[in-house]
Parts: structure tokens; C-alpha cells; sequence
């Protein structure tokens, strides 16, 4: 088993910490290898931004994803750029609010996520990321939610603490909403 995932969308979003997030979960909490690799463009704010963590029950012997099995977009930007990288048959989740436009994808599952509406509603926009990490736990079962908190809880500033848990829980129950909706059956 080998599984690619793409965060991508534009500095200052927490891109890079969410792949940080979701790697540790897998391999720290989660017993699976993973590997996790970033690009940035030069500015620290606004500039492109993506995260490429692989996944894998044996050794990732290349590092770099190549096609994603499943991919995160957290802007416009980034949506036009990697959805038509994803694998046949993967999975977008795209924050519905920062991703107007879309375009005709039958080959994959796509699941909107207003995270950054969420996250503002728990406290701060700045969570976006793990309200993201929440709905992409529930929905696919990368990870376990037991692997995720602690890998969130381990990897963020301190004092944050609260903030973080409860955005993961909202994505986490916002993902879960969206399966009943679609009648995906839970793995």
C-alpha cells in the first residue's frame, strides 16, 4: 500500500504544518512509514505553497508524490493547478469558500469543505489546515482519529491547544455529514 496525498494552497494557510500533521499521524502514532516533503515560492505570505506526504505500509523509496491519491485545495490557485493530477478514481476535498470555480471531474470523489468558514467559527481562521485534517480523517480513514489528535497536539505552538482540538472535531464532524449525504458507506 502506497498512498499519495497533496496539501496545497498559498503561504500562510498552515499547508506545510498540516502535511507535518498528517505525516507524524502515520508514522509517529499511526505504525506506517511516511514521508513528508514542502516547496513554498518566496513569499512567506500569499505565495504558492504545497505539502506532498506518501504513505505506505513497506519503504518509500521515491518521496515525491507523482500522482496524488488524494489532494487538498485550499485555493483557487492550487485547485487549478493540481486537479488534473489526481488519480482516477482519488479524492479532492477543496474549502469550498476559497475554491469558486470548478471544473468537470468524473473520475474522482470531490468533497466540499468550508474551512475556513468553519475554522472562523471555532475562534480563528488560521485552523483552516486541521479542519481540513478533520474531514480528511473522517472520510478516508488515513489515519485514525485517536493518531491525529495526538500528532496535532504534539505539533502545535503551545496555548493552541483547544483551539486545534476543537477544529479538528468540527472538521471531523463536518466530513462525517458529508458522507451520510453522499451515502458513502463508512470503512
Amino acid at each position: 500500500m502506497r498512498l499519495e496525498i497533496r496539501v496545497a494552497g498559498f503561504g500562510g494557510q498552515g499547508i506545510i504544518r498540516a502535511g507535518l500533521i498528517l505525516a507524524t499521524a502515520a508514522a509517529i502514532y499511526g505504525g506506517k512509514n511516511a514521508v513528508e516533503t514542502q516547496s513554498y515560492g518566496p513569499e512567506s505570505r500569499g505565495g504558492a505553497c504545497k505539502s506532498e506526504v506518501v504513505i505506505s505500509d513497506g519503504e518509500i523509496d521515491f518521496p515525491k508524490v507523482t500522482e496524488p491519491d488524494v489532494l487538498i485545495a485550499m485555493s483557487q490557485e492550487a485547485y487549478n493547478t493540481y486537479v488534473d493530477t489526481v488519480k482516477k478514481g482519488g479524492t479532492l476535498f477543496l474549502d469550498s469558500d476559497l475554491v469558486p470555480k470548478e471544473k468537470v471531474t468524473s473520475h474522482i470523489r470531490v468533497f466540499r469543505v468550508p474551512a475556513t468558514k468553519i475554522a472562523e467559527e471555532a475562534g480563528k481562521s488560521l485552523v483552516a489546515n486541521v479542519v481540513m485534517l478533520g474531514a480528511l480523517t473522517s472520510i478516508t480513514n488515513l489515519v485514525s482519529p485517536k493518531s491525529m489528535k495526538k500528532s496535532i497536539l504534539s505539533t502545535i505552538p503551545r496555548g493552541t491547544e483547544k483551539l486545534n482540538l476543537a477544529a479538528f472535531k468540527r472538521g471531523y464532524d463536518y466530513g462525517k455529514r458529508l458522507l451520510k449525504k453522499k451515502g458513502v458507506s463508512e470503512n
